[in-house]
Formats: structure tokens, sequence, C-alpha cells
């Protein structure tokens, strides 16, 4: 199969290519940095436009990952452009040129986060859950970033959103921001510790992509999110656990708000994530467990 991916050069877009070269699929990187495509995803191409993809080695399938960092810093009015033209403008520009080719991709699988649910509080939220009558900076960008992708409906192509929760890797993301102070033993519950926090381990999420990209017959919302959600205080005495440190340093909710303003909801805001329709579909989590998931990486 011929894969582009967009975000490749990223976390989970890394270990994608990585997975789908090692299974013999041709995969093209969309990059700003195409040059660098090659050191990050061994064997992959990179380009810096579509339209260097030529429309008679069209991809059969389009993955869709690009965004900036969401939680890199405060959202200001400059970084809420960023991130909003990263993701948004980019997968309308992405849609606008399969329906320019001969033949459109029979598939796109387009990422998405579980913050499209917004603050919910004690709510069990799934794929079928409505948007949040209040909705964050956060939501909104979700819930634009999904309309812009399901636009590849109307060219015929099967559209699967995944709504990706904070990944667990060595490499990156939620746990190598957290390493450092826990490992030093100055880690701590956030707030009150009570918010749900959903997580995924990142050979969930590649093994989800992959399970998706497989079958035909799976389209519309999943949630790459691991069965086992828990509150936030045990999460961190959980990861203080696997690191063999003690977790017994809180950080107040005045002061994540007054450090990060509206961005401080992804870290105090409570989501209590199932992943219904994913289950459904048939794919089975390799780490449904918070413990066993920390434990396998550390």
């Amino acid at each position: 199969m011929h894969i582009l991916l967009t975000g490749g050069t990223g976390l989970i877009g890394r270990a994608l290519c990585a997975h789908w070269i090692a299974q013999g699929h041709r995969v093209t990187v969309w990059s700003r940095q195409p040059a660098r495509v090659h050191a990050l995803c061994a064997g992959a191409q990179g380009v810096a436009r579509l339209s260097d993809i030529a429309p008679d080695a069209a991809p059969d399938a389009v993955v869709n990952l690009a965004g900036a960092p969401i939680a890199d810093r405060p959202w200001t009015a400059a970084r809420r452009r960023l991130l909003w033209t990263s993701r948004v403008n980019l997968t309308e520009e992405l849609v606008h040129w399969m329906g320019q080719l001969p033949r459109a991709p029979h598939t796109l699988l387009s990422a998405s986060a579980v913050g499209w649910y917004g603050d919910a509080q004690e709510q069990i939220l799934d794929e079928h859950s409505p948007p949040p009558g209040h909705a964050d900076f956060g939501s909104t960008l979700c819930q634009a970033w999904e309309a812009a992708a399901w636009r590849a409906q109307d060219l015929g192509v099967r559209v699967a959103v995944l709504r990706i929760a904070p990944v667990l890797a060595r490499q990156g993301g939620m746990l190598a921001r957290l390493h450092l102070p826990f490992s030093l033993g100055l880690g701590g519950r956030l707030g009150s510790g009570t918010q749900w926090i959903p997580w995924v381990h990142m050979d969930d999420v590649v093994g989800l992509f992959d399970y998706l990209l497989h079958h035909g017959n799976c389209q519309g919302s999943f949630n790459a999110s691991a069965p086992g959600a828990v509150r936030n205080a045990e999460f961190t005495q959980a990861l203080a656990a696997a690191l063999h440190r003690p977790a017994i340093l809180p950080a107040p909710a005045w002061a994540l708000r007054m450090l990060l303003g509206e961005m401080a909801v992804l870290l105090l805001g409570s989501q209590r994530v199932q992943p219904q329709r994913t289950l459904e579909a048939g794919y089975r989590f390799r780490y449904p467990e918070l413990r066993a998931a920390l434990g396998a990486l550390y």
C-alpha cells in the first residue's frame, strides 16, 4: 500500500512510519523539512508540497497527524493561530488536494484528541457522547479539525477519526515532561487529584491506526484511549511507583491556572473516556491497565 503521512516526523508519526515500512508499505511524508524525513523515518520519502506527488502515484491511504504541539507553551493569540492553522487549515488543504486527484485515496485516518470532549467532570464519555455545551479552546479546535476531515467523505473516501489520549512513551509526550520531576521525587497530584486522566500506550496508538487501516468496514470516530482511565492522584502514584520514588508534592490548581491560563484545562480538566466503538470494532488493547503499561515502559 502507498501511504501518505502528515506529521510523520512527530512522536506518533515516527512510530507508524517504522511499523508500516517494516510491513512492506511505501510511505511518503509531507513535511516542511523533507530533508529530515529519511533520518527520522528511515525508508520513507519526504515531500515539501503535495504537488510534488505525481497524480499517477497518488496514495492508497492518507494518515493525517499534522499539528503543532498543543501543550508546549501557553495559548496566546499567536499560539492559537498556529495550532488552528497547523491542524484545521492543513486538513482542509489536504482534503482539497485529495479531491483534485484522478483517483481519491480509499481511506483517510485523521488524528484528533480526547480534548474534543472538554472538561466533563464525572461524566462517562464514549464516541457517542455529544460535544460539550461549553467548549474551551482545545475542544473547539478538535471539533473544527474533525469537521475538516469529515469533508473527505464527499469524495467517497472512508474516514476514521482517532481521538487520541495523552500517549505514554519514553521518547516524548506526557511521560517525557513528567520524568525528571518524578524521578527526583518531586512529583505529585495536580490540583485536587480527583480529575479523570485518559491515557494510551504508544503500542496501542500504532496498533489502532494499523487496525483501522486494514479493516475497511471501520469508519467514524474511535477513542484511542485505554479502557482503564484513572484519576489524577492514582496516575501520579502509579508513575512514582514505576520509578521507585514518592509522589508527595502536589501542584495547587491556582498555581497551574496562574502559570498556564486557559491551557491549565489540559491538566485540571476531567475526562472519563471509554473506547466503546474501538472495542466494538474488534480492537483489543495490548495495555488496558495503567500499571502494566508503565511497567512495560520502565
